[in-house]
């Protein structure tokens, strides 16, 4: 016989009583489920029998719980087990941050940087975690994982608004939120978010949980961390923030976009209010340091536009490898960057190069790049024109020149200018004149073609590569005539190096970009040892062709746009049917290469001319 529970029930009809029977169905060994009957006291005679089956009855409840408590436990065993490794993610692997300084060691911006610099209870403020744990968990410090009384008080006020007004997380859940989980809102999360939240608890003190909360919320751009917050909104570190700064970061944590002091400042300020209030109740602040913070409160200012630097930074960024190779931690990268020359550089060159596109590299003699500026807009386009190889057109005859120098021959030393012609090889002069017998300083300033390839003629093709390649590029050149008017092609970068050696007295110079590289806390990496340079040119050699360079700016030369106070001299390139146009000048500190031209190498317009819109770019730089 299959065994049944029943339960007693007591009907009342018409004000008499009657005992009803019903059977209950549950699960018997070997058998299943048996349906609910009526049943009268006939059923159950005596009392022996009714107290066996209250006696089944608390058997029955007992399972029920058991089976309950098994299922709670097998679910949330599941849901434990497809959790991913909690010291891993704790410990996570980012891409090492590269922090970029300028010449004065100002930072300029950040590579791989999605985390502020790390902070903690002990090394801030206190002001600055107690106005997060003011607005965000006031029992923060007495509570466990969770808050029963917080969320006792956050469904009450729920229930009485009619919408979801107020929350019972802790810093703990949050933090558990913040580094483990996703944003879905799904029970499975929740669950897992306790389990973390009591883990967390188990395993860290309230301080470190707070110091965790403060490194990883997120509240800007993507960054996390109240560091990153800081500088980005107020341009400081999080260890110089005022008390007001301090109240507007947390006022951010209930909602980093709607709070933000930079998109929202009203809300942010208003809420910022709340949070000084709420620290002068909890007794962190006095009533008249919350009024003095809450008159400082005002609107965030936008960090400077760090693309102006993107080119820059890029460039430096592939330094750094070739340096030091692949890296695994945070470092600090001092650069030769001048700022403000930067700067001037990137608001001349797009008012200047129209709806084509340009480039500037400046170099000191010594060898220090002081500005590089790739394009017009980093954000519509991140290729770096300085470093891309393009024909360098009559820009690089400074180089054959050298050669006639070098072998004798002076500025004075007349030179005939009359058609040219070695095979199939004839190129003409760029306005078709010829000037007949004129002195090398003339055919220079002038930029004709037959003379520089005359002199190749005379003292050979290998001798002009032979002096690119003691100036630095002769590797990188084709054997042939054509390159003697710049058909063979180099980055702006190489070219205007070319130029430094010349100003920088015949000594050669290197480039470089980086003068030194730390850690975090200050360690040395790699810090820049120059070696002695060398004499690559001759000092008559030198002397006649700076001579040569500062006939082209005077008047009657191709770079004669480019003349103003403190320019010593240039030379203006430019290449088949106007695809490129070159200036490259110098002052008495700094030589300055300009590129202008289109990316898919069509012809620009037959007015533009290295001696055009590149000479009057670098006027315009060293004018400021």
């Amino acid at each position: 016989m299959p065994h049944i529970l029943c339960v007693k029930i007591i009907i009342i009809n018409s004000g008499k009583t009657q005992d009803v029977y019903a059977t209950i169905p549950i699960i018997t060994k070997g058998k299943g489920l048996y349906s609910v009957s009526r049943r009268t006291d006939k059923d159950f005679p005596d009392e022996k029998q009714r107290l066996s089956f209250k006696r089944r009855l608390v058997v029955w409840a007992l399972n029920f719980i058991l089976l309950a408590g098994v299922a709670v436990c097998a679910y949330v065993a599941i849901i434990y087990l497809r959790m991913p490794s909690l010291d891993a993610i704790l410990h996570e692997t980012r891409p090492a941050a590269v922090v970029f300084l300028d010449k004065d060691a100002n930072e300029l911006r950040s590579a791989n940087r999605i985390m502020g610099t790390p902070v903690s209870v002990e090394t801030l403020p206190p002001h600055v975690w107690q106005a997060i744990v003011a607005i965000e968990d006031k029992r923060f410090f007495s509570h466990g994982p969770i808050d029963i009384r917080g969320i006792s008080r956050a469904a009450v006020s729920n229930l009485v608004r009619g919408r979801m007004a107020a929350g019972g997380s802790t810093i703990t859940q949050q933090t558990a939120k913040n580094i483990f989980l996703s944003r879905e809102k799904k029970i499975s999360r929740k669950v897992q978010e306790l389990i973390l939240s009591y883990w967390l608890e188990n395993r860290f003190n309230k301080n470190q949980i707070l110091d965790l909360y403060m490194n990883r919320v997120s509240l800007v751009g993507g960054m996390r961390g109240i560091d990153a917050a800081a500088r980005v909104m107020f341009g400081v570190p999080a260890n110089k923030l005022s008390v007001g700064q301090a109240a507007q970061i947390a006022a951010m944590l209930k909602a980093p976009t709607t709070y933000s002091p930079l998109r929202n400042p009203d809300k942010n300020i208003a809420r910022a209010r709340t949070v000084l209030t709420e620290m002068v109740r909890q007794g962190f602040i006095t009533v008249n340091q919350a009024r003095a913070a809450a008159q400082s409160l005002q609107p965030a200012t936008p960090s400077a536009d760090t693309n102006l630097y993107r080119y820059w930074t890029d460039f430096v960024m592939d330094e750094l490898k070739s340096r030091i190779g692949e890296f695994e931690s945070d470092m600090y990268v001092y650069t030769t960057l001048d700022t403000q020359l930067q700067d001037d550089i990137a608001a001349i060159l797009p008012s200047h190069v129209g709806q084509y596109q340009g480039a500037v590299v400046a170099i000191e003699p010594s060898g220090a790049i002081r500005a590089m500026s790739g394009g017009t807009d980093y954000q519509a386009s991140q290729f770096n024109r300085a470093t891309a190889p393009r024909q360098s057109g009559s820009a690089f005859k400074p180089v054959v020149y050298l050669v006639a120098l070098e072998n004798g021959m002076t500025p004075d030393t007349y030179v005939n200018d009359s058609p040219f012609a070695i095979g199939d090889y004839n190129p003409k002069n760029y306005n078709e004149r010829y000037y007949g017998d004129i002195t090398l300083a003339t055919a220079f300033a002038k930029s004709v073609n037959s003379v520089p390839l005359k002199l190749t003629e005379t003292y050979g093709i290998d001798s002009v590569l032979s002096m690119a390649g003691r100036l630095g590029v002769g590797t990188k050149l084709r054997r042939e005539y054509s390159t003697v008017l710049g058909a063979s092609e180099m980055s702006l970068l190489d070219l205007t190096n070319i130029y430094a050696v010349i100003w920088n007295n015949g000594q050669s110079v290197r480039p470089y970009s980086i003068t030194k590289i730390t850690d975090m806390a200050g360690n040395i990496i790699y810090e820049r040892n120059p070696s002695d340079p060398i004499d690559v040119l001759q000092p008559q050699t030198v002397a006649y062709m700076q001579e040569l360079l500062s006939d082209v700016i005077a008047v009657g030369g191709t770079g004669g746009r480019a003349r103003t106070d403190g320019v010593l001299g240039g030379k203006t390139g430019t290449s088949n049917e106007n695809r490129d146009a070159w200036f490259v000048g110098a002052t008495h500190d700094m030589i300055i290469g300009v590129w202008m031209g289109n990316d898919d190498f069509t012809p620009m317009d037959s007015k533009i001319t290295g001696g055009t819109k590149p000479a009057e770019i670098f006027r315009a730089i060293v004018s400021q």
